[in-house]
């Protein structure tokens, strides 16, 4: 890997483990004070809404984010037809979401779903706001940016979530929260790109507002034409990048679907306090594995599209990537499965215990959604986003499929989320058949990158536990809070200890690296 993107990769991954550490460990106390504060009901209704609200976010990027960051030449045209084409497709969705709002609410039969999901659907239209300026910040792997940007919108809207659940608002606190960071992010992702849109239909020329490497290239063809005309040249780089986008628009849609199926399916077959248990267990999860995930989609596609067609060295620069992934990811995840019952209890009280064993197991498949990120970026910037589509949507099939089965059989919703975490697992080896036609990566050689990293986490934990069963039996007989927080911080602490340890001992590369780069940033 040359030095400079080396450099850049190095730095994006280290700024974009900054970025999510600190926004889960935010989201976290966040978390805690709302959930001592909320219940169960109330997490299940904005859990109801939530897949809405992820679907319509795809709708109005329309996969065209993607699409720029591909696009090796994008000029300042490109980016304000984007624009323009995004806050149109958004408001349109947000007329037609007001509209469907009472259906909503009659399916899951909640009629408070009607005022809310109004409401809380003001959030995507603003969000609309910050695709471009955050296609700019993620095209130029400005990541330290991003990483303030996120901190700070947190912090923003969780003190918001906060004050107004402390005041008897409830699950409108939650909405509120989601509108506010929203709204944060548009408004400082404009400020650090630099970026301005122009007025779709002006006929003055485009002040070039972006790095060099993103100069506005003139005016488009006939733009001074009539109006008819001037509207179809607009928007050509839509039409041009239609292709593409479309794919990674089903493809979105597809994900969030397969991501919140549970949210669905739960809503309309049980109660809103179960579908509460369940959002709650899978919320830490999505923390925890969103934290490894954003740092490797932060700088994955960028990468693999600076690398370009050298396949010999995309294969070293996939390699290594997947082997730092799995090296934080397995023990992250795995170590996070091992406390759930301790950490649930300790940070949001008793109440919640039903959705520490949900949440051991989401966690175990969420060891294996870094890795699969990592494969499809590379698949994207190929350009194959026809196979990233299909795979996908195969995926969500095979998952509502086995749901629906398993609930036909009258099983548990435990039963629902193993089927689920057993097709993530299996789905990495689905992607790296299509990863193998593009670039002549074995089979064999991934399984020397990953099973390493996940045999030792895994013997890790197994240790972790025996060592600590008789402190974990102590506990259960005096059933104090001091008592499982002195649990959770021994296990925490004795399995970071015995990882790293062990990964000393075999001489894994990766961990020398990540210490000398840590050092050297130091």
């Amino acid at each position: 890997m040359p030095t400079d993107l080396k450099t850049k990769t190095a730095q994006g991954f280290f700024w974009g483990a900054l970025n999510n550490g600190a926004m889960q460990v935010l989201n976290a106390v966040f978390g805690i004070v709302l959930a001592r504060k909320l219940d169960q009901a109330d997490y299940g209704l904005i859990g109801m809404l939530t897949i809405f609200t992820l679907i319509a976010n795809s709708l109005q990027d329309s996969g065209f984010v993607t699409a720029l960051t591909n696009k090796r030449n994008a000029t300042h045209h490109d980016y304000n037809a984007v624009f323009w084409f995004n806050i149109s497709v958004s408001l349109f969705l947000y007329l037609l979401f007001f509209c469907c709002a009472p259906f909503i609410a009659d399916f899951f039969h909640e009629p408070i779903l009607t005022p809310l999901s109004r409401y809380f659907f003001i959030s995507f239209f603003i969000a609309s706001f910050s695709i471009v300026p955050r296609a700019i910040l993620f095209r130029q792997m400005k990541q330290r940016e991003l990483a303030i940007m996120a901190i700070v919108s947190l912090l923003v809207s969780g003190t918001v979530g906060i004050v107004m659940a402390y005041n008897g608002m409830a699950f409108w606190g939650l909405a509120t929260q989601t509108i506010t960071f929203n709204l944060m992010v548009s408004i400082i992702s404009w400020i650090f790109s630099g970026w301005k849109p122009r007025y779709p239909l002006s006929c003055k020329n485009y002040a070039g507002s972006l790095s060099s490497e993103n100069k506005p290239d003139g005016l488009p063809p006939h733009y001074g034409g009539g109006f008819g005309e001037r509207v179809f040249s607009f928007f050509s780089p839509i039409r041009e990048m239609f292709g593409f986008s479309s794919k990674m628009l089903i493809t979105s849609i597809f994900n969030q679907v397969n991501n919140n199926i549970f949210s669905l399916v739960l809503g309309k077959i049980y109660t809103k306090v179960e579908v509460g248990t369940y959002t709650q267990a899978n919320k830490w999860n999505t923390m925890g594995a969103s934290t490894i995930t954003g740092m490797v989609q932060g700088v994955a596609q960028p990468a693999f599209v600076e690398v370009g067609d050298d396949l010999e060295r995309l294969r070293r620069v996939f390699s290594k990537m997947l082997r730092f992934t799995c090296f934080v990811s397995f023990p992250v995840m795995f170590g996070l499965s091992l406390v759930a019952p301790e950490f649930i209890v300790t940070l949001i009280k008793e109440k919640w215990l039903p959705s520490a064993h949900l949440m051991q197991i989401l966690c175990i498949g969420g060891a294996f959604l870094p890795i699969a990120t990592l494969y499809f970026n590379l698949i994207i910037s190929r350009g194959k986003s026809d196979v990233y589509m299909w795979n996908v949507i195969a995926q969500g099939c095979a998952i509502l499929g086995s749901i629906l089965m398993v609930y036909a059989m009258g099983g548990t919703i435990t039963m629902m989320v193993i089927s689920y975490v057993a097709i993530v697992i299996l789905w990495v080896g689905i992607w790296h058949i299509f990863l193998y036609q593009e670039i002549r990566y074995p089979f064999l050689s991934a399984l020397k990158d990953i099973l390493p990293f996940l045999l030792v986490a895994a013997v890790t934990m197994v240790i972790t536990y025996f060592a600590t069963l008789q402190l974990s039996t102590l506990n259960s007989q005096l059933s104090t809070a001091n008592s499982l927080l002195i649990l959770l911080i021994t296990r925490i602490l004795l399995a970071t200890i015995i990882y790293i340890g062990l990964l000393w001992l075999f001489g894994a590369k990766i961990l020398k690296e990540s210490i000398g780069y840590l050092l050297k940033k130091k």
